[in-house]
């Protein structure tokens, strides 16, 4: 992961997956208002639908649980529904997963 959190500045992500699969996206940060939000482009190196998504991520504290909210704007109707479409929730839902076990396993650490 690499991330110059600054507006105008740029990002990439990259998954690495079972016989050295990788899948990445990058893009352009829009918006930053750090801790609580940011928004970006979002173009994945081999895209499985046209044009560019618009992400933004904002994060909200109550009662000492943080929750993150992620929306996600498409070019076009067409570019949503081939998303909708895919397996995308399921790894999305794996990631989130996987970061909440690290977030735990920091915690007991400390």
């Amino acid at each position: 992961c690499e991330l110059e959190l600054r507006v105008g500045g740029a990002y990439r992500f990259e998954w690495h997956g079972p016989e050295s699969a990788i899948m990445g996206v990058q893009g352009t940060l829009r918006e930053v208002n750090p801790p609580v939000s940011f928004s970006a482009t979002e173009r994945f190196d081999r895209s499985w639908y046209p044009g560019e998504g618009f992400v933004t991520y904002h994060l909200d504290e109550s009662d000492g649980k943080t929750t993150l909210t992620l929306k996600l704007l498409y070019e076009s109707k067409e570019a949503r529904d081939i998303v909708l479409k895919s397996p995308m929730d399921k790894g999305v839902a794996k990631n989130f997963d996987a970061l909440e076990q690290l977030f735990a396993a920091q915690s007991a650490a400390r």
